[in-house]
């Protein structure tokens, strides 16, 4: 049997590319800044986008939910009168720019403000690829550890802005805060990095700030 070689031309990265590109596009053009939030499972990023969302008083915020299942955060939001989307990924470990873009389009965005997209709890798969945001938002935890810089770097590399949670835990953890920073700013030199506590709520302020000028 003959056989023949065939040389695949279409590269799928930058294929996604085009499409992510096409989405953030489409938002700015409406006004709206696309935040992709990520962190890992049990870092509270519900609960953070809450105390922001509430601290961004004026601003029109909307949020897509990205979970494996259900639609428990979802509700949650709804439940306050933010508009949220959920998006459902059946087991892939991240959301991916086709996803977004398809929710983006049946999305109404009537209005600008920003557009919070929740991504799956991981701090690997979520930090490699854009998925049509202008800047990552990075929430990580005291409970998980001084080291996450040096175990996920491309995360730190890739965050415009980095949220320390659980900080009303700091003097209960064994958290050594210069370890994190040099692994921090060895990885991303410009990024903020705000230590807050969605328990109590304090340390939002400086991430809404931060938010409202880059909006």
């Amino acid at each position: 049997m003959d056989t023949k070689d065939i040389k695949i031309m279409a590269d799928i990265n930058e294929e996604i590319g085009k499409i992510a590109a096409g989405t953030r596009e489409k938002l700015r053009g409406k006004g709206v800044l696309a935040v992709n939030v990520i962190g890992a499972p049990g870092a509270g990023k519900t609960s953070c986008l809450l105390h922001i969302i509430e601290g961004l008083k004026g601003v029109r915020c909307y949020v897509i939910e990205g979970d494996i299942q259900s639609n428990i955060d979802t509700d949650r939001l709804k439940a306050l009168g933010i508009e949220a989307v959920q998006i459902n990924t059946g087991g892939e470990c991240h959301l991916d720019s086709v996803q977004i873009q398809n929710t983006v389009n049946e999305m109404p965005l009537d209005g600008s403000g920003i557009l919070f997209i929740e991504n799956i709890g991981n701090l690997v798969c979520p930090a490699e690829s854009n998925i049509g945001e202008s800047l990552k938002m990075l929430i990580v935890t005291v409970t998980e550890g001084a080291d996450k810089p040096y175990k996920y770097p491309l995360a730190f590399e890739k965050a415009g802005i980095i949220i320390l949670n659980k900080a009303d835990l700091l003097p209960y953890v064994d958290f050594d805060m210069d370890y994190f920073m040099r692994g921090v700013r060895a990885l991303n030199a410009d990024a903020p990095v705000f230590e807050v506590s969605a328990k109590n709520g304090a340390g939002f302020d400086g991430v809404c700030e931060c938010l409202a000028r880059v909006l």
